[in-house]
């Protein structure tokens, strides 16, 4: 078959990218044609994203993406979970658009967190526990702050859901994204009412969710891009990473998804739920074929990323980065880990600091080198990792047989190693690029090239090379 491309639009909370894969029916060749940093910004005690900012980025992506590949076929766009746009009925943003670490949620989530009742009535109903970050908080909190904003928003669109609108001119609900919102009906795939309701958050800013694979029309108002198709790919990032996973057809894997956040889940028939799945924080998120994809919020690598910025040697390339590992490789187990559920992890004004204050809670001293930092952190995240899975082990009854991991992680052999010992299952790291292939994985089956999400798969992984990373005794 002819050679197809298709660029995906990969956002992260601290960089982005503009991938294109070409797909020759056997084999996916990507090429990275625009990388940019991201990050929030603070302004008035209050945490935003520079939503121009980002728009102008993807279109200096796309508009390199066509000249290098004049046959592009189509575009999708995945982003974290959550954060959203509030519009008017023409698509005009009608309220500032805060970045998901925001402080405004805390007074919600610990309200929410002191009602039993309702506390369990929203997880019954949506799957998804108490976490700062939600978007039912956010927007609960939006609509408390600024009454006025019911008689001026019109549609609530996820960042997904915004950038393919400004493409497109659809407005539409992608489902895995409409997942991460906490308003999201775990039975039925469309939205919980009882949830809105406790919210107060209008029904009809909201439409009922698309799967992953719709196509939304052409490229409109971008002369530079006539003729490409604008896909909705599994929106959330980590739908896409998971539906890239080249995973056993038995159902025997792990899936860890590390970056920032790493994200520690699999695929499942049903959602898990009741007292002990809501006390473990399962969150019933959904492929962006609607299936269902329990997981767990692990800190992750943000831990790693903020301390390092008080070390004026941190590593700037891939030699020193390689160097830092393998002294942090060399160095003991540390006798005290840290606890990644600390909420003092979220948005420190210093994260070494936050750590060594831990540390000292608990008599243990803090490292002193990077790469003693490196060492805790990674040996804690694996114990971490190991925890959700014994969680996910004992809520649906299944054995898992391997870990796959992907993302940024995966290059983090101390990471990887830890992961293994403390789970004693076998890791197995893959160098790709997890988020941006099963965005890609989305646009190839809409276009009918691939047939579907397992074929994909199955091809995927007779090319792709691991590490695997063995428990040691």
């Amino acid at each position: 078959m002819k050679t197809v491309h298709c660029a995906a639009i990969d956002l992260g909370a601290t960089s982005g990218r503009v991938i294109v894969g070409a797909w020759n029916g056997r084999r996916l060749v990507l090429t990275e044609v625009h990388r940019f940093p991201n990050g929030f910004q603070s302004l008035g005690g209050h945490d935003f994203w520079n939503l121009p900012g980002l728009w102008q980025e993807i279109c200096t992506g796309l508009i390199a993406a066509k000249r290098r590949f004049p046959k592009l076929a189509s575009i999708g766009i995945d982003t974290w979970g959550v954060d959203h746009v509030l519009t008017n009925e023409q698509g005009r943003v009608v309220f500032p658009v805060h970045a998901y670490r925001d402080a405004r949620t805390q007074p919600g989530l610990k309200r929410l967190g002191r009602t039993r009742a309702a506390l369990e009535r929203i997880y019954a109903a949506t799957g998804i526990p108490n976490i700062f970050f939600n978007t039912s908080l956010q927007l609960g909190e939006t609509i408390a702050a600024c009454p006025a904003i019911e008689d001026l928003a019109a549609r609530c669109l996820l960042l997904p859901d915004y950038f393919n609108f400004l493409l497109s001119g659809r407005m539409e609900n992608e489902i895995s994204s409409a997942s991460t919102t906490q308003l999201l009906d775990v039975r039925t795939g469309d939205w919980s009412r009882a949830a809105l309701d406790h919210f107060r958050i209008p029904a009809g800013w909201f439409t009922t969710p698309i799967r992953a694979g719709t196509a939304l029309g052409p490229v409109r108002d971008f002369p530079e891009l006539a003729g490409v198709k604008v896909i909705a790919v599994a929106g959330h990032d980590t739908a896409s990473a998971f539906a890239a996973m080249p995973a056993a057809p038995g159902g025997g894997d792990l899936y860890i998804s590390a970056g920032t956040w790493s994200l520690v889940g699999f695929e499942h028939d049903r959602p898990l739920l009741g007292p002990r799945a809501l006390a473990a924080n399962v969150a019933n998120e959904r492929m962006g074929d609607g299936s269902f994809r329990p997981l767990r919020n692990v800190i992750g690598l943000w831990l790693l990323e903020q301390t390092l910025q008080d070390f004026a040697a941190r590593p700037r390339s891939d030699r020193e980065w390689s160097a830092l590992l393998q002294a942090a490789a060399a160095r003991p187990r540390p006798a005290r880990l840290l606890d990644v559920t600390d909420p003092a992890f979220v948005k420190p004004a210093s994260m070494r600091a936050a750590i060594d204050a831990q540390l000292r809670r608990h008599r243990a001293q803090p490292p002193r080198t990077a790469a003693g930092y490196v060492r805790l952190i990674s040996d804690s995240l694996g114990v971490g990792h190991a925890a959700a899975l014994r969680t996910f082990q004992e809520l649906s009854g299944r054995t898992f047989r391997r870990i796959l991991l992907v993302g940024g992680g995966a290059r983090n052999r101390v990471l990887c190693q830890a992961t293994a010992d403390a789970a004693g299952l076998p890791v197995h790291a893959f160098a790709l690029e997890g988020t941006a292939v099963g965005n890609l994985a989305s646009q190839l089956t809409a276009l009918r090239v691939v047939p579907s999400l397992a074929a994909f798969r199955a091809l995927l992984a007779v090319h792709l090379q691991s590490v695997v990373y063995n428990p040691r005794s």
